[in-house]
């Protein structure tokens, strides 16, 4: 039986689909147009590369069925004569959020922080939203869609934009007269990801770009783990996420630094995205083009800014400048390294603005073919849609452009944008095209009158002599009606002019005067010599705008090239070396390869090139233990534990601290998380490479460490009292030996051979237990100091450092004992609470009890002046000169672990070395010579000469932003902005843009 049973099913439902055909309609007549339409005459872009002249296009039922110069036409096709005019394929945006209204977050949910998730049977963190479909919220929006088609597009990609993980998207041709059943062509075009939180959920974690990094390695490690059957619960989310693992991946990244940061998530597990840049990638276009992503560019270029009050424009940054003159030129840059993008509206206000942006990237050098393809091809290329969209080949849907020419001309005209076979007229293909420059005589007075801007929104000029009179025009059906205000401005009095065109482009009609009189009327088309010629010449002027040199770091004081090692030898310099030798008086150092070669008197080298040194002083560079510069984020205080995130991933190289910190002698640097939890983030150790990548500024084989931190901040003394654990000093102490029995538990499971589910957080303190990774702690109070060394004891590890620790002088001598370093302020007290009985002599006392003391800055303006923090360790305390300058030298270099390359002047390690003019301990001490492995990063010389040659470019910036501005394009206002320092409790809650 139950074979009859399917056969009548599947009968039923062939019936019901196909029976919709011949559903009774009660709303009137309906009629599908089934015959050919062929377009002739026309000048047919196939492809970008494709062009056919004096072709035809014919279609049928929605679709391309044939194009060329000998197309056999059916009988009963509709022809249209198209001669003169061009046909292009429509264009293709591949990131919208069209039809698909902006998430929002419920109103009233409350005061209290949310560190759950709200969702059951899904993933652990409400940011994660794989399963959602764009379908599902999608919604025509016709007056939208008429937007686009006005600007040319035909079809659009458009997602949930709400999350770290949004789900899917949907393909839409913009068909308004058609149904979702036509129009969606695709439910399921693309997974669509983001650094982003969603808007709809208050859930705190992640806070950062680095927790979000830290949560989409987590997702792929459990979304495989589940994937291979191995998960006892079920999750709807990592389901999702595995379902539509097969479809293109892309990743809104909206800036050239999370594009890279992106690209190195998707490395680690296999995932090629296609990412959403922010037109900033001439910056670093090797290091984009090396990433092997196709990008998604917008073209929202920045409006110069507003520089006729020099006082306000002074406050302009040079980076802000440069971004005004060199963004137009990111499209070109990007197609002369060979690198595959699609061009979008998304950061428009509207699609009605893409054309006029489109024109200047051309202007900047854009070839038209390539932005033909950025708009048709590439985007069809990217869905895997190549066969249906994005060319006028057989088959493919008849989605195409009718100009009046060349469509990225300004003059150029879009008559109409035909979607799915369906036309959508926008302007009168057959209305003449009156643009342009007139003369008329009227009342025994010469007029010139000039008709620009779209057709169907004509602007008029009418100038009588030196006057330029009020006058309003309009266009259609080959008739212009034009009103203009009379000589006389003190009477309201108005000319009345209604006129058709002659075969000429000639105005002929009547003139209605303010007395009611009428007259004929006779405009002359002033008809240009070589109108074309004209064209190409402005065009080629415009072409020529000066565009400045990109430099690296892309902002004041960066290198035109990348510096060099040099074969370098220093004479006759007094040399600090950190070492038994002590400090030298008229001793050579020679660099080599990037390392100390040789150390002695009467030094010689051919190939070096000779420093006189005489009367100066030469160390190893400054090494600052504690630093939050030259980070996008600090801290991730979303949950109490962030041992999964690294601010490795988050290193700002761009960052004016660092060249800051190169003139105080600064070369290398720890980057510390934040203390927002007890277990922080792990740490960056960095050379101040100013200029290089941020991968390239990273130690290599670089120590592990990671960051936590005792008292107020973690137990968020100063926060609402709706806080998570812990919120007392026991607490944390109870956090940590939770924390650290877990990683105990999972070492052990991971060791036995048996399976287990990797978990990053739990690896990280696993690595500490296994002595592979080492603790800065952030601490002042000496109780705590006390329990947290006894929790290492318990575990068996040591803490490596108490950086802070302010009362390190009550409890030195434990210190000592345990093997902790202290990494300490040199005069800092009393600015909260817990460090009220702080003392200037504190790293004297920790220092004569044998611990190893360094003096840190913690703060991005102190860093630039360690030397003279050093200095005050030989008032407060008594230490001598040559001990002093070990603390912020070879003692920061020792805890971090890295004094076997840096922190003494030695044979054989790194060429890290500052050439001070005076005493490096002295208030005068200047660095003349900062430099990195033999690299010369910072030089006084070059310094002065840069800051005449950073004003000479502003000024000429300004000059160009001034001329912008006199020729009445948009202009923006000058906003101050000053340097925020990041700082142990700042947070990042805004953290997309970064």
């Amino acid at each position: 039986m139950i074979r009859p049973y399917l056969t009548i099913l599947t009968f039923l439902c062939c019936f019901s689909f196909y029976a919709q055909e011949y559903f009774p309609k009660n709303d009137g007549v309906v009629a599908t147009n089934t015959n050919y339409t062929a377009f002739t005459n026309a000048k047919i872009y196939v492809t970008p590369t494709q062009v056919i002249e004096n072709g035809t296009l014919l279609i049928k039922d929605g679709k391309v069925v044939a194009t060329g110069t000998s197309v056999s036409i059916p009988k009963n096709t509709k022809v249209i004569n198209v001669s003169g005019k061009s046909i292009y394929p429509s264009f293709i945006d591949i990131y919208s959020d069209f039809g698909i209204k902006a998430p929002e977050r419920d109103s009233g949910s409350g005061r209290s922080a949310q560190y759950e998730p709200s969702r059951s049977g899904y993933y652990w963190n409400d940011h994660v939203m794989p399963e959602n479909k764009a379908i599902d919220r999608f919604s025509y929006d016709s007056k939208k869609a008429s937007e686009y088609i006005k600007a040319g597009f035909g079809t659009l990609n458009a997602h949930i934009q709400d999350g770290i993980v949004r789900g899917n998207g949907m393909l839409v041709a913009l068909d308004s007269e058609g149904t979702n059943a036509n129009r969606i062509l695709d439910d399921n075009s693309a997974q669509y990801f983001s650094f982003s939180k969603s808007v709809t959920s208050r859930q705190s974690y992640p806070s950062s770009i680095m927790g979000s990094m830290a949560l989409l390695r987590q997702l792929y490690i459990d979304a495989d783990w589940y994937a291979k059957g191995n998960s006892k619960t079920k999750d709807l989310s990592l389901e999702a996420l595995n379902k539509n693992k097969s479809l293109i991946q892309i990743f809104a990244a909206g800036s050239r630094a999370n594009l890279l940061r992106a690209d190195k998530v998707g490395d680690e597990y296999g995932v090629q995205y296609v990412i959403l840049g922010g037109g900033d990638e001439y910056e670093r276009v090797n290091e984009v083009k090396n990433t092997n992503a196709s990008l998604i560019i917008p073209i929202n270029f920045p409006d110069a800014y507003d520089v006729e009050n020099p006082f306000l424009a002074s406050g302009l940054s040079l980076s802000d400048m440069r971004a005004w003159n060199q963004k137009p030129a990111n499209p070109k840059v990007l197609a002369e390294n060979n690198i595959k993008f699609a061009l979008t509206t998304h950061s428009l206000k509207s699609p009605k603005e893409f054309k006029s942006n489109l024109l200047k990237a051309i202007e900047y050098g854009l070839s038209e073919e390539k932005a033909l393809e950025s708009l048709t091809t590439i985007p069809a290329q990217l869905l895997g849609k190549q066969n249906t969209i994005g060319s006028l080949k057989n088959g493919t849907y008849a989605n195409f452009l009718i100009t009046s020419g060349n469509i990225f001309d300004k003059k150029t005209t879009l008559y109409e944008n035909w979607v799915l076979g369906q036309q959508n007229v926008i302007e009168d293909m057959t209305i003449k095209d009156i643009r342009g420059d007139y003369e008329f005589r009227l009342a025994g007075e010469d007029y010139k009158m000039s008709l620009k801007g779209e057709l169907s929104k004509l602007k008029s000029e009418i100038i009588s002599g030196n006057n330029t009179l009020g006058s309003k025009a309009s266009y259609s059906d080959n008739w212009v009606t034009i009103s203009m205000t009379t000589k006389d401005s003190t009477k309201q009095e108005f000319v009345r002019i209604i006129a058709n065109v002659d075969s000429d482009n000639n105005l002929r009609g009547t003139t209605i005067m303010p007395t009611g009189n009428e007259m004929s009327f006779f405009a002359k088309s002033l008809k240009k010599e070589d109108d074309t010629k004209s064209d190409d010449k402005k065009k080629s002027k415009d072409s020529t705008e000066k565009v400045f040199p990109v430099t690296f770091p892309n902002n004041a004081y960066g290198f035109t090239e990348l510096p060099k090692a040099e074969t370098l030898l220093f004479k006759n310099a007094t040399v600090w070396t950190n070492e038994a030798d002590g400090i030298l008086e008229n001793t050579d150092v020679l660099i080599k390869n990037g390392k100390i070669a040789k150390i002695g008197q009467n030094l010689s080298d051919n190939s070096a090139k000779v420093i006189d040194a005489t009367g100066k002083h030469l160390t190893a560079g400054v090494i600052d233990e504690h630093s939050h510069i030259a980070a996008a984020s600090i801290n991730e205080g979303g949950q109490n534990s962030s041992a999964e995130v690294s601010i490795e991933d988050v290193v700002e190289p761009g960052d004016i601290s660092i060249y800051r910190n190169l003139a105080g002698g600064v070369t290398s640097i720890q980057i510390l998380h934040g203390s927002a939890n007890p277990i922080g983030g792990r740490s960056a150790i960095i050379k101040l490479k100013w200029g290089e990548s941020a991968d390239n500024l990273i130690y290599d084989n670089s120590p592990k460490f990671i960051k936590f931190a005792l008292g107020e901040n973690v137990k968020q003394s100063n926060w609402s009292s709706y806080s998570r654990f812990p919120q007392t000093r026991m607490g944390v102490e109870q956090l940590y030996i939770d924390y650290f029995t877990r990683a105990k538990e999972y070492d052990a499971l991971k060791k036995s051979g048996k399976p287990y589910r990797k978990d990053i957080e739990l690896e990280v303190l696993a690595e500490i237990l296994n002595k592979e990774r080492f603790i800065s702690c952030h601490s002042y109070v000496q109780s705590e100091i006390n329990m947290l060394m006894k929790v290492a004891e318990k575990f068996n590890f040591n803490i490596n450092t108490f950086t802070h620790i302010l009362e390190g002088y009550k409890l030195a001598d434990k210190m000592k004992e345990h093997g902790v370093g202290g990494s300490t302020f040199s005069d800092w007290w009393a600015y909260k609470y817990e460090v009220n009985d702080a003392i200037p002599y504190n790293a004297a006392i920790m220092h004569n009890q044998g611990v190893t003391v360094a003096i840190n800055s913690d703060d991005g303006e102190m860093s630039r002046r360690l030397n003279q923090e050093a200095a005050k360790t030989v008032k407060y305390g008594g230490v001598s000169e040559e001990e002093a300058w070990k603390f912020v030298t070879l003692n920061p270099a020792k805890l971090l672990h890295i004094d076997d390359r840096v922190g003494s002047i030695k044979v054989g390690k790194d060429a890290d070395v500052v050439l001070w003019t005076d005493h490096p301990l002295s208030i005068y001490a200047k660095a003349e010579k900062t430099i990195i492995e033999g690299v010369t990063y910072f030089d006084l010389k070059r310094d002065e000469m840069m800051r005449s040659k950073i004003q000479n470019e502003k000024s000429e910036l300004i000059n160009l932003m001034l001329q912008a501005k006199n020729k009445g394009l948009k202009t923006q206002p000058i906003k101050k902005k000053e340097k925020e320092f990041l700082h142990c409790d700042s947070m990042d809650n805004e953290h997309h843009e970064h």
